[in-house]
Parts: structure tokens; C-alpha cells; sequence
């Protein structure tokens, strides 16, 4: 993993779309937690899961659906949301979308 400390830097130049797939970056990894940068390209979902973690989501480009407990959130670029651990959620891409997940543990 590049070092990318004590860098001015542009998320959502660190990870291309790719047809078809979810491309994931890990930019900060540590015992109690990372933040990881995706790029989803347009019809691509994670389908539902739990963690027992915090995790907030930013949206630094297009549009993002993020289901929490069965209610959706349409998100954009410049929104975040905060998904609470053990509840269940989901991630679609209606269109190209980058984020960046922030997950605590502890």
C-alpha cells in the first residue's frame, strides 16, 4: 500500500471505474480502523450485510443508494451517511459512484 501521509491529495483521483466491477482502495489501515475508497460502476450493488462496526460513507462523486434497515437513501456527491453497526445495509450504484468508507472499530 503507497504511503499517502502528509499528502494533499484528491480522493476520488485513487481508484478508476472499471465496466462492470466495484473497484476498492485501501488508504488507511490501522488496528482500530480504515478508510477505503470505491468506485462502482453504474448497476453494481453490494448486497445486504451487517458489521459490528460504525462505518460512514461519503460520496465524492455521482449518485449513491444506501439501504439501512430497509429504508432507502439517495445520496450525491458532497452527502455523507453514517451506518450504524448491526444494522443491515446495502449499497447500488444507479450511476458511476465514488465513496469513501470510514469504518471505526472500538
Amino acid at each position: 500500500m503507497e504511503n499517502l501521509s502528509a499528502q494533499v491529495i484528491k480522493p476520488a483521483t485513487l481508484a478508476d471505474y472499471q465496466a462492470g466491477s466495484i473497484v476498492s482502495r485501501v488508504l488507511l489501515k490501522q488496528e482500530k480502523g480504515n478508510v477505503t475508497l470505491f468506485a462502482f460502476d453504474k448497476g453494481q450493488e453490494l448486497s445486504e450485510h451487517t458489521v459490528p462496526f460504525d462505518a460512514l460513507v461519503q460520496v465524492l462523486e455521482g449518485r449513491a443508494e444506501i439501504i439501512i434497515a430497509g429504508q432507502s437513501h439517495q445520496l450525491v456527491a458532497g452527502e455523507m451517511i453514517i451506518m450504524p453497526a448491526n444494522k443491515p445495509h446495502a449499497l447500488k450504484a444507479p450511476e458511476r459512484f465514488k465513496m469513501l468508507l470510514t469504518m471505526i472499530r472500538g
